[in-house]
């Protein structure tokens, strides 16, 4: 099927919460029951539906456009060079901004580059990838694996000037990734025991390339020019969403059973899809928490492994 023939549908959606001022990548927190998302401009990690006695948004010292839900209950956030760990506070508390611990500092010796893209594999390693912000926009860009047991690793893939759409196919082995500004959306084998990958080959054609998520029937979602594109597991396009409110940013399934996918407007907005848009899609997968257990020590007292 190629692009032109996609089914196509747009969507006011259904409205559920607007706040912030941008939204970038949207999660579900399992433990917690919610979605959160960081607003990268106004500096705030927010989440939906509210726990009890909780603000919907609490407010980071540093602005985040990258999260990954722990097992602990924590959450990862990348901060500009810097992989970071807060602790969210409890029902009830008084509301404070919060202060990461970093865990790693990325490239530090090349001032251009940031966090653009991450999310843990089906290992609960967190995997990510950088972003050249330079004026000069030359591929410099890389992707990692960080882990509270190995580190952080670099892994063999082509440099790129923007990292998007990181996911994982349903049993882990397979890993799609992309640059934002150029090329389509790859593929590789990814071994997440050794940080090891092979087999680099494109799944498809993209005229664009932003945030990508599996879903249990291993279809492929990824955001291209403000709407939602579906692919199948051999890269063809099955169908496009579109929200007629504002662009997507980013989407991910939750709820009861992962059946009900979210989409995150750039503009701050989180929209369910109406009964006869999200008919027949196949549930979500589960993102696995990143393992943060005993062994998670600031940066400062572990060594780095190809930064």
């Amino acid at each position: 099927m190629s692009q032109l023939s996609t089914p196509f549908a747009t969507t006011p959606g259904i409205m559920l919460v607007r706040v912030g001022q941008a939204g970038c990548a949207l999660r579900w927190d399992a433990q917690a029951a919610c979605w959160r998302w960081p607003d990268p401009q106004g500096g705030q990690l927010y989440a939906w539906p509210a726990q009890d006695s909780m603000p919907s948004g609490v407010r980071l010292l540093e602005s985040a456009g990258v999260i990954a839900c722990c097992r602990s209950g924590r959450v990862l956030l990348g901060l500009g060079k810097r992989l970071g760990m807060v602790e969210l506070p409890a029902a009830g508390q008084v509301g404070r901004p919060l202060q990461a611990q970093v865990l790693a500092t990325i490239d530090a010796a090349e001032a251009r580059t940031v966090i653009s893209d991450g999310r843990t594999d089906r290992h609960g390693n967190f995997v990510f990838g950088t972003a050249n912000t330079g004026a000069d926009q030359r591929p410099i860009g890389s992707f990692y694996q960080y882990s509270t047991r190995h580190g952080l690793r670099r892994l063999a893939l082509p440099v790129v000037v923007t990292a998007r759409s990181i996911a994982f196919s349903v049993d882990g082995a397979r890993m799609y990734f992309a640059d934002a500004t150029r090329g389509g959306i790859m593929q590789c084998a990814y071994d997440a025991e050794r940080a090891k990958v092979s087999d680099v080959r494109m799944f498809a054609p993209a005229p664009e390339r932003g945030a990508a998520i599996v879903d249990s029937a291993g279809m492929l979602w990824s955001v291209q020019g403000g709407a939602l594109a579906q692919y199948d597991a051999d890269g063809h396009p099955r169908q496009r969403i579109e929200l007629a409110r504002e662009p997507v940013a980013s989407m991910a399934f939750g709820g009861a059973d992962l059946k009900q996918l979210l989409l995150l407007g750039a503009r701050g907005g989180l929209y369910g899809l109406p009964p006869g848009v999200a008919e027949g899609l196949a549930p979500g997968m589960a993102d696995t928490p990143f393992d943060d257990g005993p062994a998670a020590v600031a940066d400062s007292q572990r060594p780095r492994h190809g930064d």
